[in-house]
């Protein structure tokens, strides 16, 4: 079967969510056409968070909505949004998620998919050789809609069918980043865990206040929860630790961990360990010190490149903070090992 609905009772069990949103608006991705959004904005689409309701705002439209609202249709067809991914990738699934849009969502949806180098000139996008990669799905309302796509290509470009009409809070397109390393000179320095060069978060002990992913989104942290932030832990020596899988195997020049916006709350000390593995399962890693401890302070970006221990090409790093706290990002300036 080519398409498989998964429930959220079996969430935590789905691969593909726990890989990069390469729709995802903090990553760079955008949503360049909608054939109506009259109730509220496409751009909402792909918005960081999974979206509010508040009970009494209103434009002069109507309620307003956090998500892509068209009006009722009362004409023939159905409505749809076009989403340029922040990278092209192999897509493994999506999540259509109808968060509040309880009376006004759409009963079905499918999704098609497209790999083009240039988008700006297009102006009938119904003329393009679109595939459908998910078929006409039941959405449940105020719901995550979860489906996994077994498509192996390549894509830029995705648009959401709906029908006919409603609203959808948030669309994640979940799949693994794609980047031609071919096209990387060995002399290129670059930042080997970034999420748009294909790096990946893929463990912590704890994110309590925020997710560990925003550590390699671009830029720096828009506010205290954009970034990796632990519970206040009260237990003597403790550290908190995250796993970061890097783009490319390849050697560590410079690093620089930024505390941006975190004052109060901020690690004491940081340190940073790193192996060389050939999948995701790293028990029995042989870890060794790539930065030894160092002090942290608040609201701050901190470089480090006498205080590296090795030069020795590395495939993920553990980085460890005392006692607790949030870093906002993480950079690993490094080159490609080929």
């Amino acid at each position: 079967m080519a398409f498989e609905k998964v429930t959220e009772i079996i969430k935590e069990s789905a691969a593909f969510t726990q890989l990069t949103d390469l729709a995802a608006e903090k990553l760079g991705g955008k949503v360049l056409f909608a054939t109506d959004d009259f109730f509220a904005e496409k751009e909402n689409l792909i918005a960081a968070t999974r979206g509010v309701f508040i009970a009494d705002k209103y434009t002069d439209r109507g309620k307003w909505m956090d998500g892509w609202e068209s009006r009722r249709k009362r004409t023939q067809g159905h409505d749809w949004a076009v989403i340029q991914l922040a990278t092209s990738g192999k897509i493994k699934g999506f999540d259509i998620d109808t968060h509040f849009f309880l009376g006004n969502h759409p009963p079905h949806a499918s999704i098609e998919a497209i790999n083009i180098a240039q988008a700006d000139q297009i102006v009938d996008w119904d003329a393009l050789p679109w595939q459908e990669i998910l078929l006409k799905s039941h959405l449940d309302a105020g719901s995550q809609n979860f489906y996994a796509s077994q498509s192996n290509e390549i894509f830029t470009h995705v648009r959401l069918h709906i029908y006919p009409d409603g609203g959808v809070a948030r669309l994640r397109v979940y799949g693994e980043v794609f980047k031609n390393w071919d096209r990387i000179s060995n002399e290129e320095t670059i930042d080997l865990a970034a999420a748009i060069n294909g790096g990946q978060a893929i463990a912590c002990n704890d994110m309590f206040f925020s997710a560990m992913e925003n550590l390699i989104m671009p830029n720096r942290g828009a506010n205290m929860g954009d970034g990796w932030e632990t519970k206040r832990n009260r237990i003597p020596n403790n550290k908190d630790w995250v796993i970061l899988k890097l783009a490319h195997k390849g050697t560590v020049e410079r690093i620089v961990v930024d505390t941006c916006h975190f004052k109060g709350n901020y690690p004491d000390s940081c340190s940073i360990e790193a192996c060389v593995a050939e999948h995701d399962a790293l028990q029995g890693a042989n870890w060794q010190i790539l930065l030894p401890q160092q002090k942290l302070s608040a609201d701050h970006e901190h470089e480090f490149v006498k205080e590296l221990n090795s030069a020795n090409p590395i495939t993920h790093l553990r980085m460890n903070i005392f006692p607790d706290g949030g870093i906002s990002r993480l950079r690993i300036f490094g080159k490609i090992s080929k």
